[in-house]
């Protein structure tokens, strides 16, 4: 149980961590603080460092009084739930003080005019049509040797294995193990999911690579060659992200197998590849990866700035709809990496797809 109570308490002050930092421009783009497009030049106004403050000034106490709330409740009703219910309310009191800020930025962009007399306008790197970042197919090369190995190594075990094998599940009081008959489909389920990581990744990359440009509109040549050295290695990284989540599922495969039930080892399965993981995720966005291209030196500024395209997002500059916008990927606001257009023909079409695909699935399930 005191276990439990660690996890979760770490997992509360992590997660208080990540909404600290969500607005600050290191980790999210300088011209949408709390997704409200501005002018470069009102990127640092006093508005926007007051709206971060009393974000950050509100959101430190939230934290500590949950967390402190999650030990001390969870010690009294020996429930792990606890912790996922101090979860859920920071993730809201985290919201109402995003959209909170978002608002008052936005009335503060209105009421000054901060694009009175400026040239708005948008530009593209062509380049990446011509001539593409291609896909660094070694870098799947690791996923198919840790998948590889791992169905080689359940073909060898399969025989000897028992009738039921342990599979490690979350619950109310922490961490259990529910017997589950062993069949060719239940003993060999996670090098099924590795399979899936794999392609799941590969199909990540492929539209991350087709994704619409960030490339700054007062200085297009630099922003566009770092844009390029970003994406390439942002596919490197998924691809090694994924082969880190299979060696997870080797892991986990090898202690069903054995019929291990170790918390310890469990917690190393799982642990340490998943914080690489999420190391290899986050590196390709920080200030020390992107580096300085050379078309910096001596670019003249065009003279523009970005469209001021507030009215296409929503929910606080999280969620795109454009359905005049061709892009089904563009890049976030709030964060780093993508979003996805939620207008665009294309996504809902492919959406409609897969509900139906797994509609199907769920049918055959259950009359099999």
């Amino acid at each position: 149980m005191l276990v439990s109570l660690l996890v979760n308490s770490a997992v509360l002050l992590l997660l208080g961590a990540v909404f600290y930092a969500a607005p600050s421009p290191h980790l999210s783009p300088r011209s949408v603080p709390f997704g409200v497009r501005v002018p470069p030049g009102r990127a640092d106004a006093p508005e926007v460092h007051q709206e971060r403050r009393r974000y950050r000034t509100l959101l430190l106490p939230a934290t500590a009084v949950l967390t402190a709330a999650s030990l001390g409740l969870g010690a009294l009703t020996d429930s792990a739930l606890v912790g996922s219910v101090a979860a859920l309310v920071l993730c809201g009191v985290a919201t109402v003080l995003w959209l909170r800020a978002h608002q008052a930025l936005t009335r503060a962009k209105e009421e000054g005019d901060w694009y009175q007399e400026l040239r708005q306008g948008a530009v593209m790197d062509t380049s990446l049509r011509t001539d593409p970042v291609r896909m660094p197919w070694l870098w799947v090369v690791p996923s198919l040797v840790v998948l590889a190995v791992t169905a080689a190594a359940g073909a060898f075990a399969y025989p000897e294995l028992p009738d039921a094998m342990p599979l490690p599940e979350r619950s109310p009081s922490g961490t259990v193990y529910r017997e589950v008959a062993t069949t060719f489909w239940s003993a060999f389920s996670l090098v099924f999911a590795q399979l899936a990581v794999t392609l799941t990744m590969v199909g990540a990359v492929a539209a991350v690579l087709r994704a619409r440009a960030d490339v700054d509109a007062s200085r297009p040549r630099s922003s566009a060659a770092e844009y390029r050295r970003r994406l390439s290695l942002t596919a490197r990284s998924l691809l090694g992200v994924g082969a880190l989540i299979n060696l997870m599922l080797l892991g986990l495969s090898a202690m069903m197998w054995s019929g291990s039930r170790s918390g310890a080892l469990l917690a190393v399965v799982v642990g340490v590849p998943m914080v690489l993981a999420l190391a290899g995720a986050v590196y390709p966005f920080l200030p020390m990866a992107k580096g300085r291209s050379a078309e910096a030196d001596g670019e003249e500024d065009t003279g523009l700035v970005a469209r001021d395209d507030d009215r296409f997002w929503r929910a606080g500059g999280t969620m795109y709809l454009n359905a005049d916008d061709p892009a089904v990927l563009v890049p976030k606001r709030v964060g780093m990496g993508w979003t996805v257009n939620l207008a665009n023909r294309r996504f809902l079409a492919g959406g409609a797809v897969l509900l139906v695909l797994a509609a199907a699935v769920g049918v055959v399930v259950a009359l099999g």
